[in-house]
């Protein structure tokens, strides 16, 4: 089983930068794909970006194409979402997941353990 805790998250203001952050426990997070996904008000959970068990490969949505970057440190369990050029229309709650396996990375329903999430409030 893997729990996991995101942080990092807060109010900025257009064009700022932020980093979240994933802290998981579990023996089995090491091996795990990880996710980060978003969510805004009244919609449904999007893709954000995510990374190989060992950070080998990265997927991301066109969405978030050269703001984002997600990365980890095994040795700490925690998993890394460096936001840059934040704009007020992105989504304001970010989870991220371990994937379970059997379908696409970018697939809410191929993700079996979700964080709480942390708000991020983006001004113009």
């Amino acid at each position: 089983q893997v729990q996991l805790v995101e942080s990092g998250g807060g109010l900025v203001q257009a064009g700022d930068s932020l980093r979240l952050s994933c802290a998981a426990s579990g023996r089995t997070f090491s091996s795990t794909t990880v996710g980060w996904f978003r969510q805004a008000p009244g919609k449904e959970r999007e893709f954000v970006q995510a990374i190989t068990w060992n950070g080998d490969r990265t997927y991301y949505a066109d969405s978030v194409k050269g703001r984002f970057t997600i990365s980890r440190d095994n040795a700490k369990n925690t998993v890394y979402l460096q936001m840059n050029t934040l704009k007020p229309e992105d989504p304001t709650v970010y989870y991220c997941a371990a994937y379970r396996g059997g379908g696409s990375y970018s697939g809410t329903s191929s993700y079996g353990y979700w964080g709480q999430g942390t708000q991020v409030t983006v001004s113009s």
